[in-house]
């Protein structure tokens, strides 16, 4: 969850019209991914350690129980790249490229970020993690995937739920209180026929708890049934709110069954 903010905030300035109308569509491409670039060197350099040491990796593993963050962190290398990839292409395509080739081009420019992201990792205190770079490229490639296939994307989303620990000194990294889940919705599905159970949906999901401090750490897989909030917010004509809520999981609006994997 480090990186949601940051991405947020930096990318805003591009889509105000005074940067639409002065560029064509290919120099508001590279002018994107400069300012990327820029900005997690920047950002980087002030908060993660950036360049204070020679270049290093590191052995993360992926989700043994005792890892550094019991694998929570290499989904959200997933998720932030397959919604990097799909902020982008809708961006892209915004601009006047094909809903393919904005696809495409998003998915490559998410890659490109959290690569050089990764790079940066390098020559900080966390060392270049290959488990990050592969959950970066899977989480690029999903994203151009579900975003040229509709059909697919009706009946899948990837999503993360987040309630905020404001006495947290880092929320950025606070998958203490996170959770990454994918929702199989049912009203992607046409054998689906009866109305109330379009509004439900399956979730499958992963969390951590205890990592933070080392105390009664937790790795738990659960699965769950929830209400289809992006279905609900679209028969509303809450079209924006609709296209949120298929990225981010409101808590408290799903029932779920639990197994402690420690």
């Amino acid at each position: 969850m480090r990186y949601i903010l940051l991405i947020c905030i930096l990318f805003y300035p591009l889509t105000v019209s005074g940067f639409d109308t002065d560029f064509s569509k290919e120099e508001k491409v590279v002018m994107t991914n400069i300012a990327g670039l820029a900005a997690v060197t920047a950002w980087g350099v002030a908060n993660w350690d950036y360049f204070g040491n020679s270049p290093s990796k590191a052995n993360e593993g992926w989700f043994s129980e005792n890892t550094k963050e019991g694998g929570a962190d290499k989904l959200a290398h997933f998720y932030l790249s397959y919604t990097l990839s799909h902020a982008l292409g809708s961006l892209y395509e915004n601009w006047g490229y094909s809903h393919k080739k904005g696809a495409l081009l998003g998915s490559w420019s998410s890659f490109g970020l959290m690569s050089f992201m990764e790079m940066g990792d390098s020559f900080s205190s966390y060392g270049f993690s290959s488990e990050d770079f592969i959950m970066n490229c899977i989480g690029s490639i999903a994203g151009y995937v579900l975003y040229t296939n509709p059909e697919l994307s009706r009946k899948i989303d990837f999503r993360v739920e987040y309630i905020p620990n404001f006495d947290s000194v880092d929320f950025f990294t606070d998958y203490e209180h996170s959770k990454y889940l994918m929702a199989l919705k049912l009203d992607g599905f046409d054998c689906v026929k009866k109305k109330y159970l379009k509004y439900l949906e399956l979730h499958v999901g992963y969390y951590t708890r205890g990592y933070s401090n080392g105390i009664n750490k937790k790795r738990n897989i659960y699965v769950g049934v929830g209400i289809n909030l992006s279905k609900i917010f679209n028969d509303l004509s809450m079209k924006k709110t609709s296209k949120i809520a298929n990225y981010i999981q409101l808590p408290y609006t799903y029932l779920s069954v639990k197994k402690d994997l420690n």
